[in-house]
């Protein structure tokens, strides 16, 4: 069964996400062996004005989640988008990369950043389905790239 989802604005501090980043640390760590990703920002970097991280919830528990920070004065980087291994497959992550999107046009960014890891290929291709340019070569082995660079525009087309 299915219920109505709600976004969440939060912090990366809020105890309502510790489930969705204990899980993330944990998947980091059996993929990568280090988790040391989660650690490399300090909150505010995801807080307004320049950053948001929002989660997704259901029935008031979070399912998903996700985040930017700035990364330059045109382009805000995606962050920590997840989705709860319990809730896979529904089509979650991509409704949080939506949210992350809009919300970045809206605060004044012109082009989104991301990388994910080679080990992650649900995340590649959640981010070529959505439209991002993968800034690496798609033919090559992940494991030789390291992180995978991906970068879009926020600006509507000219007609």
């Amino acid at each position: 069964m299915t219920f109505a989802l709600s976004v969440h604005r939060t912090t990366t501090t809020d105890p309502l996400a510790r489930p969705l980043l204990d899980e993330l640390a944990h998947e980091y760590t059996t993929r990568y062996g280090s988790a040391h990703d989660l650690s490399r920002y300090p909150a505010e970097e995801f807080a307004p004005p320049h950053g948001a991280f929002l989660l997704l919830l259901e029935q008031g528990r979070p399912v998903a989640g996700g985040a930017y920070r700035r990364y330059d004065d045109d382009t805000a980087e995606l962050k920590r988008i997840w989705t709860s291994s319990a809730h896979r497959r529904r089509g979650l992550a991509r409704r949080v990369l939506t949210v992350l999107e809009r919300e970045a046009a809206a605060r004044g960014y012109s082009r989104l950043y991301l990388t994910t890891g080679p080990r992650q290929p649900e995340a590649r291709g959640l981010y070529l389905a959505s439209g991002y340019r993968p800034l690496f070569d798609v033919s090559a082995d992940p494991e030789s790239i390291g992180p995978l660079p991906f970068e879009k525009s926020l600006e509507n087309p000219k007609p």
